[in-house]
Protein backbone atom coordinates (compact mmCIF):
# COMPACT_ATOMS: atom_id res chain seq x y z
CA UNK A 1 0.00 0.00 0.00
CA UNK A 2 1.39 3.46 -0.75
CA UNK A 3 2.09 6.41 1.37
CA UNK A 4 0.52 9.18 1.50
CA UNK A 5 2.51 11.32 -1.67
CA UNK A 6 3.52 8.05 -2.87
CA UNK A 7 2.02 6.58 -6.27
CA UNK A 8 1.73 2.32 -6.18
CA UNK A 9 2.30 1.76 -9.82
CA UNK A 10 2.18 -1.77 -11.69
CA UNK A 11 4.64 -1.83 -14.80
CA UNK A 12 3.73 -4.70 -17.16
CA UNK A 13 5.60 -6.30 -19.85
CA UNK A 14 4.14 -9.49 -22.01
CA UNK A 15 6.14 -12.40 -23.87
CA UNK A 16 4.17 -14.88 -25.61
CA UNK A 17 4.15 -17.46 -22.47
CA UNK A 18 5.74 -15.01 -20.09
CA UNK A 19 4.33 -11.89 -18.31
CA UNK A 20 6.55 -9.46 -16.34
CA UNK A 21 4.45 -7.54 -13.49
CA UNK A 22 6.41 -5.07 -11.44
CA UNK A 23 5.20 -3.59 -8.79
CA UNK A 24 6.90 -0.24 -7.51
CA UNK A 25 5.90 3.07 -5.51
CA UNK A 26 7.04 6.65 -7.00
CA UNK A 27 6.44 9.67 -5.53
CA UNK A 28 3.74 12.28 -6.51
CA UNK A 29 4.40 13.74 -9.72
CA UNK A 30 5.76 10.69 -11.26
CA UNK A 31 5.89 10.25 -14.93
CA UNK A 32 5.21 6.58 -17.33
CA UNK A 33 9.10 6.83 -17.86
CA UNK A 34 10.08 7.48 -14.25
CA UNK A 35 8.09 4.51 -13.63
CA UNK A 36 9.98 2.36 -16.26
CA UNK A 37 12.93 3.37 -15.05
CA UNK A 38 12.30 2.69 -11.23
CA UNK A 39 10.79 -1.27 -11.91
CA UNK A 40 13.80 -2.30 -14.09
CA UNK A 41 11.70 -3.82 -16.81
CA UNK A 42 14.03 -2.36 -19.53
CA UNK A 43 17.48 -3.79 -17.79
CA UNK A 44 15.32 -7.29 -16.80
CA UNK A 45 13.86 -7.40 -20.85
CA UNK A 46 17.04 -5.51 -23.21
CA UNK A 47 14.88 -5.98 -26.19
CA UNK A 48 13.02 -3.22 -25.14
CA UNK A 49 13.29 -0.65 -27.65
CA UNK A 50 11.58 2.88 -26.77
CA UNK A 51 11.85 4.15 -29.83
CA UNK A 52 10.09 1.70 -31.87
CA UNK A 53 7.19 0.21 -28.50
CA UNK A 54 4.88 2.20 -27.34
CA UNK A 55 3.84 2.64 -24.05
CA UNK A 56 0.36 2.59 -22.49
CA UNK A 57 -1.79 3.29 -18.93
CA UNK A 58 -4.86 0.74 -18.99
CA UNK A 59 -4.74 0.12 -22.91
CA UNK A 60 -4.52 3.39 -23.77
CA UNK A 61 -0.90 4.84 -25.54
CA UNK A 62 0.78 7.85 -23.47
CA UNK A 63 4.33 9.40 -23.56
CA UNK A 64 7.02 8.82 -21.70
CA UNK A 65 5.93 11.69 -19.65
CA UNK A 66 2.62 11.62 -19.06
CA UNK A 67 2.00 11.78 -15.34
CA UNK A 68 0.54 8.97 -13.49
CA UNK A 69 -1.69 8.61 -11.02
CA UNK A 70 -1.87 6.07 -7.91
CA UNK A 71 -2.94 2.16 -9.18
CA UNK A 72 -2.06 3.31 -12.84
CA UNK A 73 -1.03 -0.16 -14.52
CA UNK A 74 2.02 1.03 -17.01
CA UNK A 75 2.20 -1.01 -20.22
CA UNK A 76 5.27 -1.84 -22.39
CA UNK A 77 3.54 -3.03 -26.09
CA UNK A 78 5.68 -5.36 -28.46
CA UNK A 79 5.41 -4.14 -32.02
CA UNK A 80 3.03 -6.07 -34.24
CA UNK A 81 4.29 -8.80 -36.31
CA UNK A 82 1.55 -8.44 -38.20
CA UNK A 83 -0.60 -5.71 -40.20
CA UNK A 84 -4.07 -6.34 -38.66
CA UNK A 85 -5.59 -5.65 -42.02
CA UNK A 86 -3.26 -7.71 -43.43
CA UNK A 87 -4.45 -10.80 -41.24
CA UNK A 88 -7.95 -10.01 -41.81
CA UNK A 89 -6.82 -10.49 -45.33
CA UNK A 90 -5.50 -13.80 -44.92
CA UNK A 91 -7.98 -15.37 -42.27
CA UNK A 92 -10.71 -14.58 -45.09
CA UNK A 93 -9.00 -16.07 -47.78
CA UNK A 94 -8.12 -19.22 -45.97
CA UNK A 95 -12.48 -19.21 -45.12
CA UNK A 96 -13.11 -19.07 -48.64
CA UNK A 97 -11.04 -21.77 -50.03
Amino acid sequence: MSSEGELGIEVVYALPGQQTVLRVELPAGSTAGDALNASGVLERHPEIDLTRQSVGVFGQIVGLDTPLHNGDRVEVYRPLQVDPKEARKRRAARKAS
